[in-house]
């Protein structure tokens, strides 16, 4: 691996965990478009990686909230356990896509998600005018 390949790994590995633990999002929603569209990855790769990466990223924050009292772990609980299901069903979906549908898939997802959140954060500005 060329240094500079591993610096820009490094950079974004930053900025994932930043936006992360500030954010509460998943580090995979900046690495996965970053190792594609970046990096070069083909999208099955991408996605196992920020999987790998983004388990000691969420201990970590997660141990610095809950320092603060800043985790319902009640709601945590349940969460995770279906959210360990889903990830064994979602790993077999994924695996058997084709990467350029996938690459899609997750793209379409990204888009979905930006224009609910600004449609929302447009009217949480509009109600405090």
């Amino acid at each position: 691996m060329v240094l500079i390949e591993i610096l820009g790994l490094i950079v974004l590995g930053l900025i994932a965990g930043i936006a992360a633990a500030t954010l509460g999002i998943g580090g995979g929603i900046i690495i996965v478009p970053a190792l594609v569209v970046i990096f070069g990855l083909e999208q099955h790769f991408a996605q196992g990686t920020s999987l790998a990466v983004i388990l000691p990223t969420a201990v970590v924050a997660t141990i610095g909230h809950a320092r603060h009292g800043r985790v319902a772990w009640r709601i945590a609980a349940p969460l995770a356990l279906a959210g360990i299901v889903g990830a064994l069903i979602g790993a077999r979906v994924s695996l058997s896509l084709d990467a350029d549908l996938l690459r899609r898939l997750f793209a379409i997802l990204l888009t979905v998600l930006a224009i609910q959140m600004a449609l929302r954060a447009r009217r949480l500005f509009a109600a405090r005018d």
